[in-house]
């Protein structure tokens, strides 16, 4: 939970509480205002929960990522013979696409 979702929660009830307050004092100015810092607070909690799930998803990218360079090295230091022969193949059709015959 990061800093923007905490001051949003905060913010909305906060706004709830400047609300409620408002239309038990029949204060409509002080009711509009805490409709404004509910609607604030919702949408900074909202920003901060979208921040959140960024970084959860680059966090498991990085994950997947490193697991593939390992997978890959594994590969090439136990199989050197077969990885040879796949990036020759995999160089001879490159080049094969390259040409306008």
């Amino acid at each position: 939970m990061n800093e923007d979702r905490i001051i949003g929660t905060a913010r909305n009830l906060g706004g709830q509480a400047q609300e409620g307050f408002g239309r038990v004092t029949g204060d409509t100015r002080t009711q509009a205002e805490g409709i404004v810092n509910q609607v604030t607070g919702t949408a900074q909690e909202l920003y901060g929960q979208a921040k959140d799930t960024a970084a959860d998803a680059t966090r498991a990218l990085r994950r997947g990522a490193v697991d593939a360079e390992d997978y890959v090295r594994q590969t090439i230091e136990t199989r050197p013979y077969t990885t040879a022969l796949l990036a020759l193949c995999l160089g001879w059709v490159i080049g094969r696409m390259g040409r306008r015959d």
